[in-house]
C-alpha cells in the first residue's frame, strides 16, 4: 500500500537518494529540492513547523509543505511532492512573460508581429505546487496519481491556507547531452554559469538574484537560437505524465515561461481543481471485504495528515466501508472524518 504523509527528519537521506542520484533518470529532471542535507533538513523543519501552525504569513513568512510517497510494507520513501502558500515565499517569483509587439510602417506598407519575453514577477504570492519527484518505475502508475493529486486534498482540508489561484512549473526541454537550449541561448549569457547549478541556486537560495543579475530589458525572441526558439514552452519529455495528470486536473498553460529553461508554467483556479471538486467528506466504517471502487482517501489536519489508495464501498446511510487495515495507515478509527475523490 501507498501512505503520502507529511516529510520527517528521518526521512532526509531517502530524499537526498531521489533528488540527486548520480546519473539517474530523476537526476536529469531539475528541482526545488536542495541537494545538500543540512539546507534539505531546514526545509522539512520549515515544513513541520508550517504543519503545526508555527509559521504565519503575518509575519513574513508563508507556509510551505513537502510531503513524501512511502511503501507501507517496505517503508521506503519513493518520491516528494511539496505545496509552496505562497510562490515566492516573501520574495518576488520571477517568470517571463510571453506577449507579442507589432512593428509597422505605413508609408511602405509592411508589417510584422515579434515574440517577446518580459521579465515578470506577477504570479508572487500565489499558491504554488513544486518539489514534485518520484522514482522512475513508479512513473504512469497509482502511485504517482496518489503523490500529485494528494496534495489538493491537502489544500480542500486547509482551504484558508492556500491563495484563489494556484500555478505550478514545468521543466523545460533538455537534450541528451544535458544541454538546456533556453538557458544556453539566453541566461548563460548573464549569469556565466551552467543551468545545474543556477537551478540549484533557485532551490538553496531564492530567485531574487535573477534581478539583480538578469537585465529588466524585453527580449525579442526572435534573438535566440533555433533551439531555443522551438524550446518556449515546451515540457521536459520526462514531465509530460505530470504535465498530462496537472491538465486532467484544470490547470491550463498560460503566457508565463520558466526564466531558466523556458518551461511552460500551468495555472488554475483553485476552487475549480476537479480533486477538490470531486472530494467529499465522509464518515469512516470498517470492513472485511476488499470491495468497490478505489479512491484517495485523506484524513487528519497539519502533521496528521495522511493521504492513501483503497477500494472503498458506500452505506445506505452515505458513510464509508473501509478495510480495517487501511484505518491504520490513516491513523483513524471507526466513527472518524475522511475526505475521498475517486480515482481517474
Amino acid at each position: 500500500m501507498w501512505l503520502v504523509r507529511p516529510a520527517l527528519p528521518d526521512d532526509v537521506d531517502q530524499i537526498l537518494d531521489i533528488a540527486g542520484a548520480a546519473g539517474s533518470e530523476t537526476a536529469r529532471l531539475s528541482s526545488t529540492l536542495p541537494r545538500q542535507r543540512d539546507v534539505l533538513a531546514e526545509k522539512i523543519d520549515y515544513s513541520m513547523a508550517s504543519l503545526a501552525g508555527n509559521v504565519t504569513t503575518e509575519v513574513g513568512r508563508p507556509k510551505r509543505f513537502l510531503f513524501v510517497l512511502q511503501s507501507t510494507s517496505t517503508g521506503r520513501i519513493h518520491g516528494t511532492a511539496g505545496i509552496d502558500a505562497r510562490a515566492g515565499n516573501s520574495q518576488p517569483f520571477y517568470n517571463y512573460r510571453r506577449d507579442a509587439l507589432i512593428h509597422a510602417s505605413h508609408e511602405l506598407g509592411v508589417s510584422s508581429r515579434v515574440d517577446v519575453l518580459y521579465p515578470s514577477h506577477a504570479l508572487t504570492d500565489q499558491t504554488l505546487l513544486c518539489s514534485f519527484s518520484i522514482t522512475p518505475e513508479l512513473r504512469n502508475t497509482e502511485a504517482f496519481e496518489l503523490l500529485s493529486r494528494a496534495r489538493i486534498l491537502f489544500i480542500a482540508g486547509h482551504r484558508d491556507w492556500f491563495t484563489s489561484t494556484i500555478a505550478v512549473e514545468i521543466q523545460g526541454v533538455q537534450l541528451e547531452d544535458g544541454s538546456v537550449p533556453f538557458w544556453d541561448s539566453l541566461g548563460r549569457h548573464f549569469f556565466n554559469m551552467d543551468f545545474e547549478t543556477a537551478d540549484q541556486y533557485s532551490g538553496l537560495l531564492s530567485k531574487t538574484f535573477i534581478a539583480e543579475l538578469m537585465p529588466p530589458n524585453p527580449v525579442y525572441v526572435t534573438l535566440l537560437s533555433e533551439a531555443a526558439q522551438a524550446s518556449i514552452g515546451q515540457p521536459h519529455e520526462l514531465t509530460v505524465p505530470n504535465l498530462e495528470l496537472l491538465q486532467r486536473e484544470g490547470f491550463r498553460a498560460g503566457c508565463y515561461l520558466d526564466i531558466f529553461d523556458g518551461g511552460p508554467v500551468l495555472e488554475a483556479r483553485t476552487d475549480a481543481l476537479r480533486t477538490l471538486v470531486t472530494s467529499q467528506p465522509k464518515t469512516l466504517h470498517g470492513t472485511y471485504e476488499d470491495c468497490g471502487d478505489t479512491c484517495l482517501i485523506s484524513a487528519g489536519e497539519g502533521s496528521g495528515f495522511r493521504c492513501t489508495l483503497a477500494r472503498v464501498a458506500n452505506t445506505l446511510e452515505g458513510a464509508l466501508k473501509v478495510p480495517v487495515g487501511v484505518w491504520k495507515v490513516l491513523g483513524k478509527t471507526a466513527g472518524d472524518e475522511v475526505r475521498i475523490a475517486p480515482c481517474w
